[in-house]
């Protein structure tokens, strides 16, 4: 069993890697230019994207962001400040709050999504190509397990 890597592996994960980092980059750029930080953008998309059973609710935001769940609340704190999200009470459960997007973070976020969404199309191709290539099962050389 070998675990021999060739160059066009490594040059295949740092390429991934930077795409990812030059998608990321962008969209932090792009959320500054509507005056969000980088990480209320993402709690603002997670909060609006989430589909699930239960209402969302900071510890679940914190899950959604691989976050701290003091570092949640503290998120949280300023995005009901800037008038961005609405804590509820959680009708099943009173002891809990839910957490609701104003009509002004679902503006910024209907602008943001529709810039980021471009962007991904435009990077689709390239993005497909590596995720590919990273998918075979003896890709440049790599080999696998038996």
């Amino acid at each position: 069993m070998s675990d021999f890597l060739s160059d066009a592996d490594y040059e295949a994960l740092a390429n991934l890697r930077f795409t990812l980092r030059r998608f990321m980059d962008f969209s932090t750029s792009a959320a500054q230019e509507a005056g969000l930080p980088g990480q209320q953008h993402q709690a603002l998309l997670a909060i609006r994207g989430y589909r699930g059973d239960d209402p969302m609710t900071i510890g679940l935001l914190a899950e959604r962001l691989l976050i701290a769940p003091h570092t949640a609340t503290e998120l949280v704190g300023r995005l009901v400040s800037a008038g961005y999200v609405a804590r509820r009470s959680d009708p099943k459960d009173k002891r809990r709050q839910t957490l609701e997007l104003t009509v002004k973070a679902e503006d910024a976020l209907r602008r943001l999504s529709a810039i980021h969404l471009t962007e991904i199309r435009d990077m689709a191709p390239r993005l497909i190509d590596l995720l590919t290539g990273l998918q075979d099962d003896e890709p440049q050389g790599r080999k696998v397990p038996a």
